[in-house]
């Protein structure tokens, strides 16, 4: 979710029900270089008491400094990412290429929790391919070396996010595991988080591409998971109400101008699956003011 889950959206997150936000996943070996630019995706938002912390590394060392740098900063938790496939990551030996190793999982969670009381997550994928399924030995290595929680994506690191999440794996995960197990991976609807809760025996969701947009999907599941028929009906004019909220917050973290532009990716899936979204999509590719966004929207819902 790097370049996603800034403040701004974690807000609007957090506003529409979501329990816990991560801020953006940071390098271990930038925090230990004081690299301003990732410290300034560590900020929290003025309203939001309660945030995750997720680290990739590649070595024991650089996981536990990065651990000091950031505990001061109180988080509810600290994640050490052992899943994300894109390249730039993998080619630094970090992220899902951890998996090939369990023992260095073991190693670099040891050293996070000597540096720290705050809770240490552990992010996973099922393995490397469909021939080396090795996420129970690498969640073993986690709680067997101070792992609060263990969350799983059973996708492999050599699909990406092709294919189907195997939610098999997060139910056999559950029955070995001591400590929670949460589950992440094809979580699109209120239902399908109802169903890996039932399916799979997990302690918890975590929701990622699916709320790219929707961020209404928290309290729809939280209602349907309460039983309760409360979640409100969420139509064009809500979704664009709640756009236009989500860019006047990153416009006072970030500035106007690079809001504006920073926003599209986000207006693009707001706008999903809307009559005549392809149009309004089109219109706001040029728009550089809050001004011009606004204008947008009520000519759309005019219309």
């Amino acid at each position: 979710m790097a370049g996603y889950t800034d403040a701004a959206f974690r807000s609007v997150c957090a506003r529409h029900g979501a329990s816990l936000c991560f801020a953006e996943m940071v390098s271990a070996d930038a925090l230990s270089r004081d690299n301003g630019t990732t410290f300034r995706l560590l900020a929290r938002a003025p309203q939001e008491s309660l945030i995750g912390y997720q680290i990739f590394a590649s070595s024991a060392a650089a996981a536990g400094a990065a651990v000091k740098r950031i505990a001061p900063r109180a988080p509810a938790l600290i994640d050490l990412n052992c899943g994300c496939s894109v390249p730039k990551v993998l080619k630094a030996g970090c992220g899902a290429v951890l998996l090939s190793s369990p023992p260095l999982i073991g190693a670099m969670v040891a050293a996070m929790q000597a540096e720290t009381d705050i809770p240490i997550s552990v992010k996973l994928r099922s393995g490397r391919d469909s021939s080396s399924l090795n996420f129970l030995n690498c969640a073993e290595a986690a709680w067997s070396s101070g792992a609060s929680l263990v969350t799983l994506h059973p996708r492999t690191r050599a699909q990406g996010f092709s294919g189907k999440s195997e939610w098999d794996h997060i139910r056999r995960l559950k029955e070995a595991c001591p400590v929670p197990v949460f589950g992440s991976g094809d979580l699109f609807t209120a239902a399908d988080c109802a169903s890996m809760l039932e399916r799979t025996g997990c302690d918890g969701v975590m929701l990622a591409r699916g709320c790219l947009g929707n961020p209404f999907l928290f309290r729809e599941a939280e209602a349907l998971l309460s039983g309760r028929e409360d979640a409100p009906a969420i139509d064009e004019r809500v979704k664009l109400e709640t756009a236009m909220e989500h860019l006047r917050m990153l416009a006072l973290a970030a500035g106007e101008q690079k809001a504006c532009r920073d926003m599209r990716k986000h207006f693009v899936a707001y706008t999903k699956g809307m009559p005549g979204g392809s149009l309004l999509r089109q219109s706001v590719v040029t728009a550089e003011t809050i001004a011009e966004y606004q204008d947008i929207v009520e000519s759309y819902l005019r219309d």
